[in-house]
């Protein structure tokens, strides 16, 4: 299979500033407990970590919990951790392997005592796939900044 390549159409780029330390954003993504309180489409959701090893090579494991019972599983593996800068990881559905892996950079920038989130997520098979993965990971940044408001 051909290796999917990055192209405009199939990358999706955020930016969000929060309230908070870099340090304690880069720990939020990278702590079980953190990741549970936030990682999230909506409201209508709760995170379960099954998984989580946030080293080079190592695995993590979600599962997000529809209140409807529905149930969707993402896992990965860490290409790169580097604290508290930089995070790259793959991304797979695991009930929809034929979308294939795709990869997910986070950058957090110093930006006056608050971090400044890029979050950069790639190789989608096509725009479509690209477009779907918006509303979540907008859903799931505002419950991020929202945990660091209060």
């Amino acid at each position: 299979m051909a290796k999917p390549e990055v192209r405009p159409d199939t990358t999706l780029r955020l930016e969000r500033t929060i309230a908070c330390r870099r340090e304690k954003a880069f720990a939020a993504w990278t702590q079980a407990e953190g990741i549970a309180r936030w990682f999230g489409p909506g409201d209508d959701y709760t995170c379960v970590v099954h998984a989580l090893e946030p080293r080079a090579g190592g695995a993590y494991r979600l599962e997000l919990r529809h209140s409807g019972g529905n149930q969707h599983f993402i896992s990965g593996v860490y290409r790169e951790v580097n604290a508290p800068s930089r995070l790259v990881f793959t991304w797979a559905w695991e009930k929809n392997p034929e979308r294939g892996d795709t990869l997910v950079t986070v950058e957090f920038h110093d930006a006056g005592g608050r971090t400044r989130l890029v979050i950069t997520h790639e190789l989608f098979p096509n725009a479509e796939a690209r477009d779907g993965h918006l509303a979540g990971w907008t859903g799931a940044l505002d419950h991020l900044e929202t945990m660091f408001e209060a």
